[in-house]
């Protein structure tokens, strides 16, 4: 069995997109038409991202995820919280694996596969929002982060470990058990990620300090919506932000 990740394999059911359907997120006078202006969501069937609405959507101050009333509306805002993270992810993999950004072999097939994970995850979570939607990409400005093997490889750590955290910290705000399972099967792979980075950058040598380590706690502490924008707006990854 292939282990392409689509949304068949995702949402077999169909409730993922129901769940997403009955929100508003497909309805000209529900979500979608208030999010436009607020959030960068496109009525019509999708979520359309320019870069001065990505960047809208990524300010800190329009975190809007609620933390203490879970509902079908609140699930679509966490599906397209988690998109616009993805979507940063795979284009930082995509723009590094062009440039040959790796310091060797097992750096580049970490960043070919990691790559192909995080484009998937665009595409799945796109599709759940709406398939009439399109992403619009804004200019991203990686720098030496997609050039330099050594930037590259702290870069990947740093993205895949705050991945891991903002996944964790939805855990709670989950209405619909569809979403939960969702978000859980893309957060574990994200896991991965950051141990085979972590274990890549040295972190599993002996003697390495147990920060660095692919598994460095016991517990791993989520972070909220608004403290995960924060971090990517200070990135400077996005210039205008």
């Amino acid at each position: 069995m292939s282990d392409h990740l689509d949304l068949t394999t995702l949402d077999p059911s169909g409730d993922i997109r129901t769940v997403a359907h009955d929100a508003g997120a497909f309805d000209e006078g529900g979500l979608a038409r208030r999010d436009v202006l607020r959030r960068g969501a496109a009525a019509g069937g999708g979520l359309i991202l320019g870069a001065g609405l990505f960047g809208s959507m990524l300010s800190p101050a329009e975190a809007a995820i609620s933390k203490g009333r879970k509902s079908k509306t609140n699930d679509v805002k966490i599906l397209q919280y988690a998109l616009t993270l993805e979507y940063l992810e795979a284009a930082f993999y995509a723009q590094g694996n062009a440039n040959k950004a790796w310091k060797d072999a097992q750096y580049q097939r970490f960043a070919e596969i990691t790559g192909k994970h995080e484009a998937e995850h665009v595409e799945v979570l796109k599709s759940v929002l709406g398939k009439k939607g399109t992403i619009k990409s804004p200019e991203f400005a990686f720098g030496a982060a997609v050039t330099d093997p050594a930037t590259f490889a702290a870069t990947a750590q740093v993205l895949e470990d705050t991945g891991v955290a903002a996944y964790a910290g939805q855990v709670g705000n989950v209405f619909q058990r569809p979403v939960l399972e969702a978000a859980a099967s893309i957060h574990s792979v994200e896991a991965r990620h950051a141990a085979w980075i972590r274990f890549l950058n040295g972190g599993g040598a002996v003697g390495a300090a147990e920060s660095t380590a692919p598994a460095p706690v016991s517990f791993d502490k989520p972070a909220t919506e608004k403290k995960v924008l924060s971090a990517v707006r200070g990135t400077g990854f996005i210039p205008g932000l």
